[in-house]
């Protein structure tokens, strides 16, 4: 059984950092792309980060370029999202998710695994 656990959500004023970590426990898939989503009230869980197996690609969403770094380390089990210069528009529930698929996924259809959900909060 494969879990996932996130931490690390809060309520912060815009401007500021927070980061997100996810540890995955379980079985694993021995190649496991990771992904970070959210969802905020009224709206459809939405692709936030993605990074491949290895670690070398990552991709994002436009949203959050240039702001927020996804990154993971194997020997924990665990992928992380550093997220600077927050806005009050990323206020959302935060999903890590794992596929079977090696290579970077943007589609939550994608993903065989999800977190529970870690709440950030920004406020103006």
């Amino acid at each position: 059984q494969v879990q996932l656990v996130e931490s690390g959500g809060g309520w912060v004023q815009a401007g500021d950092s927070l980061r997100l970590s996810c540890a995955l426990s379980g079985r694993t898939f021995s190649r496991t792309s990771m992904g970070w989503f959210c969802q905020a009230p009224g709206k459809e869980r939405e692709f936030v980060a993605t990074i491949s197996w290895g670690g070398s690609i990552t991709t994002y969403a436009d949203s959050v370029k240039g702001r927020f770094t996804i990154s993971r380390d194997n020997a924990k089990n665990t992928v992380y999202l550093q997220m600077n210069s927050l806005k009050v528009e990323d206020t959302a529930a935060y999903y890590c998710a794992a596929s079977a698929l090696a290579s970077t996924q943007t589609n939550s259809r994608n993903y065989n695994y999800w977190g529970q959900g870690t709440q950030v909060t920004v406020s103006s």
